[in-house]
């Protein structure tokens, strides 16, 4: 299954963020168990460089510093045992 996103949370309110993640994560928790899944967005989340601490999600080679959207899909993708693939290469 692919799910495609279009809207960007940079600049919005932490509450309208949170929401985004909390429906996104109930999307997610609707789908068969055994379903494959990629997600092709811009979150616009920057991961940052080096994965420490996150080695199960990510590769090490982000980009730049971390931001709080960056944050929130290291934290999605724990969530859903997902992987932020981008950062393998």
């Amino acid at each position: 299954m692919r799910l495609t996103h279009s809207r960007h949370t940079v600049g919005c309110e932490l509450e309208e963020k949170e929401r985004f993640w909390s429906e996104l994560d109930e999307v997610m928790e609707s789908i068969p168990t055994g379903e494959r899944v990629v997600i092709r967005t811009d979150f616009n989340g920057h991961v940052g460089e080096g994965n420490r601490g996150d080695e199960e999600v990510m590769g090490k080679f982000g980009v730049k510093e971390r931001n709080l959207e960056g944050q929130m899909v290291v934290d999605f993708a724990k969530r859903m045992d997902m992987a932020v693939v981008n950062t393998y290469f």
